[in-house]
């Protein structure tokens, strides 16, 4: 009996050797399955003697999360870890980014995440060498195009607005490429009707982030991009007052300036510029990306939402035909006609 129990408490002696390891603990995980992966990292002797000594001594709490653990540690300070909740890590980073944001308002996010400033993500975003690194595993980036000086962000309208779960110790470089693998999944999707739009893929996302802008609603996505796909097709200008907002940038805090500056000097603004800006005014989510792919077919060249009822009807937008009937429209709904 003696030597049996010199064996017990010699299993239960530092494992020795130096060795660190990270263990992940699942939500619901028990403590038998704890100390297996502690047995398996080198970092206990016995498993099976470990949970016998729990039962004798008593058992400790646990906490989902990751831990760190190395191999000269006591039977003691391991068990003590474990009931330790501020020594379990979070093993993810939930981070949600809500469709429509600016890149510099994801970059703003991530960093009260991680151990990044948010500059530090937008100078990443807009290094042509490492886009063009990117672009060998996503052929839906376009170098050339995205070598562009006027581009605020060059991968504005790329980091595709989800919720994801991230790794605490991740780099800008495995955040970046998560957004983008998310982005190719809906590409791939879509991609017959993308190849059947006759445009590039720039020209979707930059269109699909002005309808993101627009729409109040998903019913009125696809109107909404019908509109803008007459316009384009009758060679009208945009005139999007969303682009005005983009044109601000910086400068850009009431939602209402983007309604009267329309005289800014800027490749953003669509009432000064022919066709779509240089590149996306945000990052569009599926829905808006699989409008421009399907926009629905109308007559309408003009739309205007109703600013003014928003309790009593809120995101109401009405659609016209000719200037006339849109301008009898603005005076309808109480709004200043320029």
């Amino acid at each position: 009996m003696a030597c049996a129990g010199g064996w017990f408490w010699y299993e239960l002696q530092p494992a020795g050797g130096s060795r660190e390891a990270e263990i992940e603990v699942k939500d619901g995980e028990s403590l038998d399955a704890v100390f297996g992966s502690l047995q398996s990292e080198g970092i206990i002797r016995n498993a099976k003697v470990l949970g016998l000594y729990t039962k004798i001594a008593g058992q400790p709490s646990w906490y989902a999360g990751t831990y760190s653990f190395n191999s000269d540690m006591t039977t003691d300070e391991i068990l003590q870890r474990l009931d330790d909740p501020e020594q379990a890590r979070a093993s993810h980073v939930s981070v949600t980014i809500p469709e429509g944001w600016w890149a510099k308002e994801i970059a703003a996010r991530l960093s009260e995440q991680f151990p990044y400033t948010a500059q530090q993500f937008l100078d990443a975003w807009n290094d042509q060498a490492y886009i063009e690194t990117l672009a060998s595993e996503y052929p839906f980036l376009n170098t050339a195009s995205l070598d562009n000086p006027d581009l605020r962000v060059k991968l504005e309208g790329y980091l595709f607005p989800d919720t994801y779960q991230f790794s605490p110790d991740s780099s800008i470089d495995q955040i970046t490429r998560t957004f983008l693998t998310q982005f190719q999944k809906v590409w791939e999707e879509n991609r017959t009707g993308f190849e059947a739009s006759g445009k590039s893929v720039e020209e979707i996302v930059t269109l699909a982030s002005i309808v993101q802008f627009e729409s109040a609603s998903k019913e009125d996505m696809a109107k909404i991009a019908g509109v803008f796909e007459n316009r384009l097709n009758q060679g009208m200008m945009l005139q999007s007052s969303v682009t005005v907002c983009y044109a601000l940038y910086d400068q850009f805090s009431d939602p209402t300036a983007c309604e009267t500056q329309y005289d800014i000097e800027s490749p953003y603004n669509t009432y000064l510029i022919q066709g779509l800006p240089p590149g996306p005014i945000l990052n569009p989510g599926r829905e808006a990306i699989e409008a421009v792919l399907h926009p629905e077919e109308s007559g309408y060249l003009f739309f205007v939402a109703d600013i003014h009822n928003v309790k009593s009807n809120p995101g109401q937008v009405y659609y016209a035909k000719t200037f006339e009937e849109h301008e009898q429209l603005m005076r309808e709904l109480g709004l200043v006609i320029e």
